[in-house]
């Protein structure tokens, strides 16, 4: 699989899905086009996707927000007869290399959390209305919804049976969702998760794998009253346009974005992203905001840096260091923020925070090791500040560098470092850093917009190591030539570990089973062997597996 992944899209190119719009309901339909796979060698039949099919979806569900604010209720649907969605592509995964796997994986469950909370943040809720065979993948997508209806037909039915046919696990969280979302008894999960042809009709509603089961004759009437009924009495307001991103790719690696900027060097594995702060004032009000469209720098910048995010996981895979470095004014940073921060009930203004929100969790979930250097002229406050927090490591300058006549390297923290923008264990980056040390938390509250200079960042503990003109730059390298020289499955494995203290929850479960099985199963025989199920699937035989368990 060559050639580089684009994670940018508009309606005007869908291939394998639809929207239509009625009032505050949307139907969404999924139609893949077979011959649209994103890669050559496979057919996306019977609804199944690749990551093409997952890019449209995520680029559906984020202009649903900001687009369409007046949706109250998406109906997820099929548009082919006979099957809502058959999954992942089988031939794909077989053909695919296993850091794509994985990385597909991640992708497509960070897509379905973004289904998933869009009912609590932004009031929109997704139902999905099941005709034929939901199979794997396709549940999965299923299971991403706020409400399961099934039709009670004689050929409708939910399952996941990667592991009777496949020897692999579902790899967008099915697992870990039918047991704590939907709260389905251990064993009957264990028959579920081991039966190929799945569960039909009344089972399925006692289960718990679906919320309801509708007679087939009136199945399509029934989920529209639904729709209806979730939906309310709708919401006047008008959303904006998300247009295409600044962007310009250099023939070194490199990427230049209106607010950021990657640069690569390939030789020592590194990737650094600089984010450049906002050269103009804050917008007056959010109406001024608003009327910039998607221009506004701070909804800019969280769409940029997540592009580029998901640019360098997929097509920088040997990047396997991130440093991440800013320059700006750092009062500019704040005001901007703090026109969003002022104006909270402002739809808009919640849908920007909410972004940054999941732009940040991406980034936490990132299988890269993560600095930050917290530079003479930097602009780490408030919602950037929250890249300090996230990183692995983070260093700062102190004092007087010579021949640098930027401003001294300061942080300043914000509200939105006490709340706003918890991580998937539902606490706050500084909660989860000084989960031993409550009190730490309270004392840097104490300290919210003042610019905390390196002897007082590191007083705090907000920064790894403070470094003078002297060892500055010998530190740096050190740290990052050991870094680049580690094994790459032992940090992936370290960094996932470490990163998130504290309590467990779904998503944080999902994603750690999803950091240690799939990269496991993924590489085992039995799954991707020669006379693995992968290899084998279709061809009537079983994989030849090796049986011991280990």
């Amino acid at each position: 699989m060559a050639g580089k992944i684009d994670f940018q899209t508009d309606p005007s190119r869908y291939r394998h899905w639809r929207v239509e719009y009625d009032g505050p309901v949307a139907n969404l339909f999924m139609d893949v086009d077979e011959d649209g796979g994103l890669f050559d060698g496979y057919q996306l039949k019977l609804n199944s996707y690749d990551l093409g099919v997952d890019i449209e979806l995520a680029d559906i569900v984020q202009r649903m927000r900001f687009e369409h604010p007046e949706i109250r209720v998406v109906v997820l649907q099929s548009g082919k007869a006979g099957v809502f969605c058959a999954g992942a592509n089988i031939r794909m995964l077989a053909g695919a290399n296993h850091g794509h796997k994985v990385n597909f994986c991640k992708f497509t469950n960070e897509t379905r959390n973004a289904m998933e909370a869009a009912e609590a943040d932004s009031g929109q809720k997704y139902i999905a209305a099941i005709k034929g065979t939901c199979a794997g993948g396709g549940y999965e997508l299923a299971l991403a919804c706020n409400h399961i209806m099934l039709t009670d037909d004689a050929t409708s039915s939910v399952s996941l049976p990667e592991v009777p046919l496949l020897a692999v696990l579902p790899g967008t969280g099915g697992l870990t969702r039918v047991t704590d979302k939907r709260r389905v008894r251990r064993d009957r999960a264990d028959i579920f998760c081991s039966t190929e042809e799945g569960v039909k009709g009344k089972r399925a509603a006692e289960w718990r794998l679906v919320d309801e089961v509708v007679a087939n004759s009136t199945f399509d009437e029934t989920v529209q009253e639904r729709a209806r009924e979730f939906a309310g009495e709708g919401r006047d307001v008008q959303g904006i346009a998300l247009g295409s991103l600044d962007r310009t790719f250099g023939a070194d690696g490199s990427v230049r974005y209106s607010t950021l900027e990657v640069e690569l060097d390939r030789a020592a594995r590194k990737a650094t992203i600089t984010i450049n702060g906002p050269e103009e004032d804050a917008p007056a009000d959010m109406e001024s905001f608003a009327a910039q469209e998607g221009a506004a720098w701070m909804l800019r910048l969280a769409r940029e840096l997540d592009d580029a995010i998901l640019h360098l996981r997929f097509n920088e895979m040997e990047a396997g260091l991130w440093v991440l470095r800013s320059q700006g004014d750092a009062s500019r940073v704040i005001a901007h923020e703090a026109l969003l921060t002022d104006n909270a009930d402002h739809w808009l203004a919640r849908e920007v925070l909410q972004l940054w929100k999941r732009v940040l969790k991406r980034l936490d979930v990132t299988s890269r090791s993560l600095a930050a250097l917290v530079e003479n002229g930097s602009c780490f406050a408030g919602i950037l500040a929250e890249i300090l927090f996230a990183v692995d490591r983070c260093y700062m300058m102190e004092g007087e560098f010579d021949g640098d006549n930027r401003p001294g390297a300061a942080v300043t923290l914000t509200g939105v470092n006490f709340g706003r923008l918890p991580m998937g264990n539902g606490l706050t980056r500084l909660e989860t850093r000084f989960f031993g040390e409550p009190g730490a938390v309270e004392r840097a509250r104490a300290e919210i917009g003042v610019p905390l200079e390196a002897e007082e960042a590191e007083a705090l503990e907000l920064v790894t190591m403070i470094l003078d003109d002297i060892d500055w730059d010998d530190e740096i390298r050190i740290f990052m030539e050991e870094r680049a020289s580690y094994s790459p499955d032992a940090m992936t494995g370290m960094e996932a570990n470490l990163r998130f203290a504290g309590p467990e929850t779904m998503e944080t479960r999902i994603f750690g089973r999803l950091t240690a099985w799939q990269n496991w199963i993924f590489q085992r025989p039995n799954a991707v062997g020669k006379d693995g199920a992968l290899q084998r699937y279709g061809t009537g035989k079983r994989g030849d597996y090796n049986m011991e368990r280990v």
